[in-house]
């Protein structure tokens, strides 16, 4: 699986994140001669264990927080993320179903990742909006560089970073008051190998989302 890095817009002193952000982001990767091949989206949802007697506390063997993910691209599969236990669990799609017929968890917040994606040589770039599920409430702008040819994480860094730096120069030809910054997890606290994989990916967007949601409350 191609490597990708999560990208996150971070405004310069003095400006704000607005729709017109993802617009303008949009029309730059357009204006190097990124062709738009489709839409794409990430939800994001953050679970809380079910208490029924709130007297006997939580079970040893429930996690307090539990992160889930879904990819557009994957339809059967649903993605899992501990925190806390650091771990990353793939599993089918009706899991969150099963859990919650169950009563294991309740769904706390949700938020939704989406815009479009392009093609620009060898790597795809997705452009989007991080928006509070049934509110619309924007949370920030995102960009996902993914480099088609390799699956290696090391393999890629120095790549990737160039392109970043690209980037930034186009940005900043475009008159945008800000930059976009990576956001990397570390992987090996997670037990996750240099082969890149949708666990990764998962984690990324897992640790984008608890960045945008502490940002908000600050």
């Amino acid at each position: 699986m191609p490597v990708k890095w999560l990208l996150y817009w971070q405004p310069s002193t003095g400006s704000t994140v607005s729709s017109q952000t993802l617009v303008d982001v949009m029309k730059s990767i357009e204006s190097i001669n990124g062709v738009r091949t489709g839409r794409w989206q990430v939800t994001a949802s953050s679970h809380r264990p079910i208490q029924r007697d709130q007297s006997m506390g939580l079970p040893q063997d429930c996690a307090r927080e539990l992160l889930g993910l879904t990819f557009s691209e994957v339809p059967s599969k649903h993605y899992f993320i501990l925190r806390g236990e650091h771990m990353v669990v793939e599993a089918h799609a009706n899991m969150q179903n099963i859990m919650e017929k169950l009563q294991l968890y309740r769904n706390r917040l949700t938020i939704f990742f989406e815009g479009f994606q392009y093609q620009l040589g060898d790597f795809q770039v997705k452009a989007g909006r991080a928006v509070l599920a049934h509110s619309e409430n924007l949370r920030g702008i995102v960009l996902e560089v993914e480099y088609v040819p390799v699956s290696s994480l090391e393999q890629t860094r120095l790549l990737l970073q160039e392109f970043v730096e690209m980037w930034q120069e186009v940005v900043t030809a475009q008159n945008m008051a800000g930059r976009f910054t990576p956001l990397e997890p570390n992987y090996s606290d997670y037990n996750l190998p240099d082969q890149y994989s949708w666990q990764h990916t998962a984690l990324q967007y897992v640790n984008l989302m608890v960045y945008f949601m502490h940002a908000q409350r600050n």
